[in-house]
């Protein structure tokens, strides 16, 4: 009952012909889904690798063959080389002001985890507050949100083991640097909100899950507790539940002010929202529900007193701010504040008395100022074409941070004075990278309905377009999320290489509204797929490559997206590179997280949704006998956001399938989760693996 792996197949013995994968054991199972069976022959590979030793020794034998093969391109060491350089330079991230000090994170170089500093003043000499690189040797234990007391006395801080979404968190005394006793457990998808007498806070866990199931069990029944600074958690006031809806999730903002409560419920990745308030200045104060409904994106950005303002997308496709006045709760009170413009609001907050908001205009960030009547007070001037990030702080405040890049220009830090439009440069990346030498562009081309689609390409600056480069194209398409342009010390690389990189904003994402968003999911999730086909179709005929040099890439929703789009245009691609992907798309709500992307994907309990799920899901549609491009499957051992065992079964269903003589492998990371927190170290070797595949077999000669 085991699988066949013999050593000496790690590689093939013919010149020219791939490393032969072990065989994997088949058993005959099939589900029935609405009258349709359906065979599952690797369902055995869903086992949690940590508990099962059959599972486990797959894994290894897997690895044996996978690394064997990478060992044997020469190329790969050269590359890592060249990523150590490129990644060893002063990363820092956006500051923000809490209690008079300001709190920034940085990483020298080549850390491992980013350290979290304190200043007195922007130009002060900073201190070191949290030093995650001291938690484990191995680097694979991070820092997962923190959260200061309104006086900044005290700090509330999650830590994350091994890539896992679950969080324990710890308070400290922020002027001493004293870790208190308390620890918090079995928390995962929550902040923790200050109380505003700083004696507590409120934040949303988990019941404690059976023992081996931590990492495998569907989340459900989160509840919203306090917990009083020094008290064990074991005395945590239970502050809301909904035994009666276990999939309900609680997100938890005590107001500036200090008086409310506001606790918004979501039950999936929909922005679609729920939204409690209590009143903390009344003693056993009950909750009021404002919204009893999932209807619309309701976001809590600040009040004045009894009047809460909302980004919402209620009529308003592209989003805008609301007012709301709890005294006068009915709908045909609300006032609008910012209308829906032609572009996409995507973030919104309370600064200096003034509205922040931020924009998608064709995918580029576009920041604008208004007051609180909604009446525009300026554009930010941003340094070009790229993506900016931050723009936090409290209502008091009269400055805020940003950074902002591009895809070939490094990240930089501003500071932003809302009350005279100035931008100050406080940090500047010094990263080893002839910035000039490349050129970002954005074209659009036609999907196959016809629907018009943004791109950004970064290629050197003067390359012919002759159909001979390598290009790398990257996409996502799922859950709301913009692709908007950003740096990157891999796809630096990938340039210096002389590759191409093109990057497609697919429907399924946040690029152009809800609309754009809605247009890719469920019963439309096969758009997505097209956008992403003919994007690599586009390339090929404006020029840029040929298909045996184009390679896709894409994690997780985007690891969908890969195995969908090279199962269906196998023809279409060189390489293919499906990160931590959901690639069961029958069985992915039965595991951890999953049930919450039923709002985007469907459910296969549902008849028409199954069929649809059916049509592309990647594992279900490799066909024996066909050749498929060469393929490098990567995921992670404590991935608990999308289960290792997506990729596992994808793994083994292709190389039994694949006809062809490209290598078809899986890389799997020990000690590393979905992505969050995982030490550099790991990082530089993945990508050093992933970039000397393609060099291999796209033919690239690396300069």
């Amino acid at each position: 009952m085991s699988f066949v792996a013999s050593s000496a197949a790690a590689v093939a013995d013919e010149p020219g012909q791939p490393p032969k994968p072990p065989v994997t054991k088949r058993i005959d199972h099939v589900d029935e889904y609405h009258g349709t069976r359906v065979p599952d022959p690797y369902r055995w590979l869903e086992d949690d690798v940590r508990t099962s030793d059959e599972v486990k020794a797959w894994v290894e034998a897997q690895n044996k063959v996978t690394f064997g093969y990478l060992e044997t391109i020469p190329q790969r060491e050269k590359i890592r080389k060249r990523l150590t350089e490129l990644w060893n330079y002063e990363k820092f991230g956006t500051p923000s002001k809490r209690g008079g000090k300001y709190y920034f994170a940085k990483n020298d170089g080549l850390q491992n985890q980013f350290v979290l500093y304190e200043q007195d003043t922007l130009d002060a000499e900073p201190r070191v507050l949290i030093d995650p690189n001291t938690w484990s040797k191995d680097g694979t234990v991070a820092l997962a949100g923190t959260s200061f007391s309104d006086d900044g006395q005290l700090m509330a801080y999650g830590i994350a083991e091994a890539g896992s979404d679950w969080n324990t968190w710890r308070v400290m005394k922020v002027a001493s640097r004293e870790v208190l006793p308390d620890e918090l457990k079995w928390v995962k998808f929550s902040s923790a909100t200050w109380t505003k007498d700083g004696l507590g806070f409120f934040y949303s866990r988990f019941d404690e899950p059976p023992k081996g199931a931590a990492f495998q069990q569907t989340n459900l029944n989160q509840k919203v507790f306090y917990h009083r600074v020094g008290s064990p958690q074991s005395d945590d006031k239970l502050i809301y539940k909904r035994p009666d809806e276990p999939k309900w999730g609680f997100q938890s903002e005590v107001t500036e002010d200090g008086r409310y409560l506001i606790v918004t419920v979501w039950k999936g990745t929909d922005d679609k929202y729920r939204v409690l308030y209590k009143d903390l200045s009344k003693d056993n104060a009950e909750f009021v529900e404002l919204i009893d409904n999932f209807d619309q994106e309701y976001s809590f950005v600040g009040n004045d007193d009894t009047v809460f303002y909302f980004k919402t997308d209620l009529k308003a496709s592209r989003k805008r701010v609301i007012a709301i006045d709890i005294a006068k709760p009915k709908p045909n009170n609300w006032r609008e504040i910012i209308p829906e413009s032609k572009d996409t609001l995507t973030g919104v907050n309370l600064v200096n008395n003034q509205f922040v908001t931020k924009y998608l205009q064709d995918a580029r960030t576009q920041v604008k100022v208004f007051s609180l009547s909604g009446m525009l007070v300026r554009e930010v001037e941003l340094p070009g074409i790229g993506s900016a990030d931050g723009f936090g702080g409290k209502r008091e405040h009269t400055e805020t941070f940003y950074s902002f890049s591009s895809y070939a220009t490094p990240p930089r830090i501003y500071r932003y004075d809302l009350t005279t439009g100035q931008n100050r440069l406080l940090r500047q990346a010094k990263v080893d990278f002839k910035a000039d030498d490349y050129e970002v562009r954005q074209v659009f081309y036609q999907s196959k309905d016809g629907t018009r689609v943004p791109m950004f390409i970064t290629q050197r600056r003067g390359i012919k377009l002759d159909g001979t480069h390598p290009t790398l194209l990257y996409g996502y398409g799922g859950f709301n999320i913009p692709q908007t342009p950003g740096f990157s010390v891999n796809r630096a690389a990938w340039l210096e290489m002389g590759g191409v990189l093109a990057v497609a904003n697919l429907r399924g994402g946040g690029e152009y509204g809800e609309e754009w968003h809605q247009g890719g999911t469920k019963l439309k999730k096969q758009n997505v797929f097209n956008d992403f086909i003919a994007a690599g179709e586009w390339l090929i005929s404006n020029g840029y490559t040929k298909p045996p040099k184009l390679a896709i890439q894409g994690g997780s929703n985007g690891g969908l997206l890969v195995g969908a789009a090279m199962t269906q245009r196998p023809d279409l691609f060189g390489a293919c590179l499906p990160a931590v992907g959901v690639m069961d798309m029958l069985r992915f709500h039965k595991f951890t997280a999953g049930r919450f992307w039923v709002d985007d994907y469907g459910s296969a309990d549902n008849p028409d949704e199954f069929k649809a799920l059916l049509a592309y899901s990647p594992y279900h549609n490799l066909r024996p006998g066909r050749k498929y491009p060469a393929t490098l499957i990567t995921t992670a051992d404590t991935d608990d956001r999308v289960v290792p065992g997506h990729s596992f079964k994808f793994a083994a269903a292709l190389q039994q399938a694949h006809a062809g003589i490209t290598p078809v492998l899986i890389r799997i990371e020990t000690r590393a989760g979905h992505g969050a927190g995982k030490p550099t170290a790991k990082v530089i070797e993945e990508v050093a693996d992933v970039w000397a595949f393609l060099v291999k077999n796209l033919g690239m000669q690396v300069p």
